[in-house]
């Protein structure tokens, strides 16, 4: 598997270029750049992964759920530069449903066939469902019920203070599990612990992580640029690229490790993975989008439309 993503970002990465300096066709091209996207992820995940074996499992845990939604946050800073501000939020929506019910349900499913019984931390389960739940009433629910009542600038400031008050909520979270409470989180992490091996040294997996983060960059940026050709083409909409496409073109990496991990009897890793991955998105990156776009011609609500609102309400119920 791993010849097949280096043949890929082979490929890939000179045919992206290539394409944008000579302007190929945008539909064919949009294939290139999301099968590029997903060779570069999965470059992201191995390098994360090795960091992750060096940091220890709570740092990183973090580093691995930050880089896995890193594909996913460029992409939506690229579409929120181009005005895309549907497809943002649609990504958003996919990232959450694809994770809770996809992601953690296919991790249980495959774990559970060959392991007769699985466990996880109780304390981080209660410790992310308690904040998912409270961040996705505070974050989509209150400016959706407000946004009828409400003008389009008040709107705007109310999604902006909410967005600074999760940021803030998210750092005292992180704070609170890594530092004051690090010992109750890593109770059950430690005992019985494998040594693992890094596949990649410390320095040797910052050069590739950097690498490849700065060349998804690059490529994210053309690959929003086809959007619209694509969309013309097939007959796609908005909502349908958001949700599906770059749903799952950004969180390809994260979603693997997930289903490698509890088919590895590690489901606590998969849940932490599928559970904390979601929780960023809501208290990290939603947030960040949001402040970024005030930058932009065209800034970003937290308002999402009905039918997203309730899937992921009842995703995380």
């Amino acid at each position: 598997m791993n010849k097949i993503f280096f043949l890929i970002v082979l490929i890939g990465v000179p045919s992206s270029a290539a394409g944008a300096i000579l302007g190929w066709d945008p539909t064919w091209m949009f294939g290139v750049y999301s099968i590029t996207i997903l060779g570069l992820a999965s470059y992201i995940g191995r390098s994360t992964d090795s960091l992750s074996v060096i940091a220890g499992p709570r740092i990183g845990g973090l580093l691995s759920v930050t880089f896995g939604n890193a594909v996913e946050l460029t992409i939506s800073i690229f579409a929120l530069m181009a005005g895309y501000l549907h497809i943002v939020l649609a990504s958003l929506t996919g990232a959450v449903i694809s994770n809770l019910l996809l992601v953690a349900g296919t991790s249980f499913f495959i774990g559970g066939i060959k392991y007769k019984r699985q466990q996880f931390n109780i304390y981080d389960a209660r410790h992310n469902i308690g904040l998912l739940m409270f961040s996705v009433v505070v974050s989509f629910v209150f400016p959706f019920i407000f946004s009828g009542k409400i003008s389009d600038d008040e709107i705007l400031w109310l999604s902006g203070g909410i967005a600074i008050i999760m940021l803030l909520l998210y750092f005292s979270a992180l704070f609170f599990r890594l530092v004051t409470h690090r010992g109750v989180y890593a109770e059950q992490e430690d005992s019985g612990q494998e040594q693992e091996t890094p596949e990649w040294g410390k320095w040797k997996s910052i050069i590739i992580l950097a690498a490849s983060a700065i060349t998804v960059a690059l490529v994210s940026d053309q690959l929003v640029d086809t959007f619209e050709d694509v969309a013309e083409s097939f007959g796609w909409s908005e909502v349908f690229i958001g949700i599906i496409i770059v749903a799952i073109i950004g969180n390809f990496a994260e979603n693997i490790a997930a289903i490698y991990m509890a088919l590895q009897n590690k489901i606590n890793v998969s849940v932490e993975i599928a559970v904390g991955s979601t929780l960023q998105i809501a208290m990290f990156v939603t947030p960040i989008l949001v402040l970024l776009s005030f930058m932009f011609a065209t800034p970003m609500p937290l308002v999402f439309p009905t039918e997203a609102l309730i899937s992921m309400l009842l995703s995380v119920s």
